[in-house]
């Protein structure tokens, strides 16, 4: 695997097509570590992307309050990328990062969701890559962000089985999106549990850096069954909520309304599309949403875009195949049952 790349890294925006250039964050911190640190002192390396390194730096960035004027500030709040017209508190409520990273939107006005029930829809504000188990497929990208097998847990063969050779989207959450993580199709929970990790950071170049990093984090697995009265009606879907470098944790907080009377999720539940699932303590994040084979296909844009020349990716240099991500809205069109396509 190629060295953490040093270059810029771009996606697309969604619906115009734009080229954005993406403000990493920590980026210098997070290429050193995964190049020189990685080499040259891996017992520091382990460290630092341990949980009680992840938490002291996500206090360090996170929990220290904001003066009077930075939390007025127009400076901070354009250089974070925050939107506050969209949040349920008034500003006058933020009073440190954490508080404004783990903020509530008003999403059932400003994340509109499509009303065909076959339409899986994106689980967070996010950038966008997705790939398939299946080598035939023209998205073919096995092996460059995870394993099946250790994404899904060795011990669980009976989903191993059920989702081999099937499909996926990589959804990357950055510090300043909106954290909390929405239902990607409605059905019934049929398994839910946790697997222990590491940190890693979700930097493009430490992803390139590392082997299949988003199997080696600390990650919480949902099967849902869609195929039921009332469900989405594309077969079992996995969603892996990954936790990364500076979070604290996820918090399952599922809420059918709104974010009213929220509830722990488990087997049993039965989950409506679009609707407020976890939250991701601030910090980068991702989600990956895995589909059967042949029950799905995805959204042609984002297909499209994936594939475009004019955006420089990390991901693209790093794998030597074009993987251009696109900026998407949670409850956006993700995927579309085959039979509705």
């Amino acid at each position: 695997m190629k060295p953490a790349a040093i270059g810029p890294h771009q996606f697309l925006r969604r619906g115009t097509g734009a080229v954005i250039d993406e403000h990493l964050f920590a980026d210098r911190i997070v290429g050193f570590l995964y190049s020189a640190a990685r080499e040259r002192a891996p017992s520091l390396f382990r460290a630092l992307t341990s949980q009680r390194a992840s938490r002291l730096l996500g206090l360090a960035n996170f929990d220290l309050p904001l003066s009077r004027r930075l939390a007025g500030s127009a400076r901070f709040l354009s250089r974070s990328g925050l939107n506050l017209d969209e949040c349920l508190e008034a500003p006058r409520a933020f009073r440190t990062p954490r508080q404004l990273f783990e903020r509530k939107i008003r999403y059932w006005e400003c994340r509109p969701m499509a009303s065909d029930p076959a339409i899986a829809v994106s689980p967070a504000d996010s950038r966008v890559l997705v790939g398939s188990f299946d080598t035939c497929s023209a998205i073919f990208a096995k092996g460059k962000f995870f394993e099946l097998e250790e994404l899904l847990g060795p011990f669980k063969p009976h989903w191993l089985r059920a989702f081999r050779q099937g499909a996926f989207a990589v959804c990357r959450l950055t510090p300043e999106l909106y954290h909390y993580n929405h239902t990607p199709v409605a059905g019934k929970v049929l398994d839910f549990y946790e697997i222990d990790g590491c940190y890693h950071s979700c930097n493009p170049a430490a992803v390139v850096a590392i082997a299949t990093p988003y199997s080696k984090n600390r990650r919480t697995v949902t099967i849902i069954d869609t195929d039921v009265p009332g469900g989405t009606g594309i077969g079992l879907v996995a969603m892996v909520e990954i936790a990364a470098l500076m979070i604290g944790g996820i918090i399952q907080c599922y809420s059918e309304r709104r974010y009213d009377a929220p509830r722990p999720v488990e087997a049993g539940l039965l989950l409506q599309r679009g609707c407020p699932k976890s939250l991701y303590q601030p910090g980068s994040s991702t989600d990956v949403v895995i589909f059967q084979h042949r029950r799905t296909v995805f959204a042609p844009d984002l297909l499209r875009n994936q594939r475009s020349q004019k955006a420089r990716s990390r991901f693209s240099a790093g794998f030597g195949l074009p993987l251009v991500e696109t900026e998407v809205a949670v409850r956006s069109p993700l995927a579309t049952g085959k039979n509705h396509a």
